[in-house]
């Protein structure tokens, strides 16, 4: 059978690269339609590259770059960014970290003073530094522990599927781990990891690029320079045998899984790992997905189901080694068991039948709607561009993502499914512990 494709077309958001003396990346997308900015500069450092005896580290320096600077006291990058009708934010994944403002476009100034002067050096102290291990110990708290089902599957899953530290290890941190950091752990952290070598720098919105440019380089400019750390190679082997593990969730009312499959890799093989994106939508994204048509409403086994690439869910911001993953949560006394074998029911059905009468131009087409949504925004488009210019050196991917999405066939879905066997799966059950 003949593919067929969905016309799904490109946007032609502008793209302006250039590297600072100090290593800094840059990337500029003008976009005059409205009198806003997107700011975001991304790190590369993340989950997995904090040390053994340090979890949960790489989530802990997001806090402390917001308590001052070398220059500026504590809370006065709230100030300034809120005083000039702007909102922040920073997070932490599994590659990396970002810092990012939404602002009026005559607030870019005050934007890139901001972010380099805390690229500069944060202000590290015993009382911010204790001060913020605190406050992570309590997100812990009121997101893991204290939550039904806290950490599932994101931290619950890594363990079971991956054998290394720096894939299987809790990003979130341990309590002993945490209140063990110390001031000169944050400092060799900050050089490390913190080199504007290390670092892209990404602007959205209503700004002139010579202007920008200039500016950019007056402020980063004389930031020292520091090269990037070279990175870990973080590959490790496949399942050659399914894994399975279970416990039990005292706050849980209801029992859940999670499976996942290793995908390929999705730097070096980008076609490849775009089948296994769309294949996750062709089986649970909308009503008449295949596992939500067939778990949901038909067998009614599941309650609700999803699945996605990475394990903190979007498919273009993450590396190797890397899964998709399927959730469920079941009904009172649901059988785990069987939910997986009819995934594996299904999974066979589409790899040897392939795909119905427009099954799969209408999930692109949806696809395609959600990635054309995400960027609409000038921050998301600076986001996303800067996390492409990280991992990939090319930002401009980001107009033709959709395209790209548009462009995978049922034969390339059909041989994904086909990959996706029991004895290359690691699943985890989730034991209601909280259903009265």
């Amino acid at each position: 059978m003949a593919a067929r494709r969905s016309r799904i077309p490109a946007t032609k958001y502008p793209v302006e690269r250039f590297t600072l003396d100090n290593g800094l990346r840059v990337v500029l997308t003008p976009d005059r339609s409205a009198p806003v900015i997107g700011v975001a500069v991304v790190y590369d450092v993340g989950i997995r590259s904090e040390p053994e005896g340090r979890t949960g580290f790489a989530h802990l320096f997001e806090h402390l770059m917001f308590q001052g600077s070398e220059n500026l006291e504590k809370l006065a990058h709230f100030r300034h960014v809120q005083g000039a009708g702007g909102t922040f934010n920073g997070s932490t994944h599994l590659d990396y970290t970002d810092y990012f403002e939404t602002l009026p476009s005559n607030a870019l100034e005050r934007a890139l003073f901001l972010e380099a002067d805390r690229m500069r050096g944060p202000r590290l102290t015993e009382e911010n530094l204790r001060n913020q291990v605190d406050v992570v110990k309590e997100e812990i708290r009121v997101n893991v522990l204290n939550r039904p089902y806290g950490g599932f599957p994101w931290l619950t899953l890594p363990p079971v599927i991956f054998d290394t530290f720096p894939n299987a290890h809790d990003g979130y941190g341990s309590f002993d781990d945490l209140e063990s950091a110390t001031v000169a752990d944050a400092a060799d952290f900050f050089r490390r990891y913190y080199a504007s070598g290390n670092a892209v720098l990404a602007v959205s919105g209503d700004i002139d690029v010579a202007e920008a440019t200039e500016l950019v380089t007056r402020h980063f400019g004389d930031v020292p320079a520091r090269p990037a750390p070279k990175r870990p190679d973080f590959t490790e082997p496949d399942l050659t045998a399914e894994r399975r593990t279970s416990y039990t969730d005292k706050l849980a009312p209801l029992p859940a899984v999670a499976g996942a499959w290793r995908v390929p890799d999705p730097t070096t093989d980008f076609t490849g790992y775009l089948a296994y994106v769309v294949l996750a939508e062709v089986l649970t994204d909308g009503d008449a997905s295949r596992l939500v048509e067939r778990l949901v409403q038909r067998d009614r086994s599941v309650t609700s189901l999803s699945g996605y690439l990475g394990f903190m869910g979007d498919p273009f911001d993450v590396r190797d080694p890397t899964a998709l993953l399927l959730q469920a949560h079941l009904p009172p006394g649901g059988d785990v068991d069987k939910v997986l074998r009819t995934v594996d029911e299904e999974l066979d059905r589409l790899a040897t039948d392939g795909l119905t009468d427009g099954e799969l131009a209408r999930t692109q087409a949806r696809m395609a709607t959600h990635l054309l949504r995400e960027t609409d925004a000038v921050l998301g488009r600076a986001l996303r561009m800067a996390v492409l210019e990280q991992q990939r050196g090319e930002p401009g991917l980001l107009n033709d993502l959709p395209r790209l999405v548009g462009e995978v066939t049922e034969e390339q879905v059909q041989a994904a499914a086909a990959t996706l066997r029991p004895e290359r799966r690691a699943a985890i059950e989730v034991i209601a512990g909280g259903a009265r």
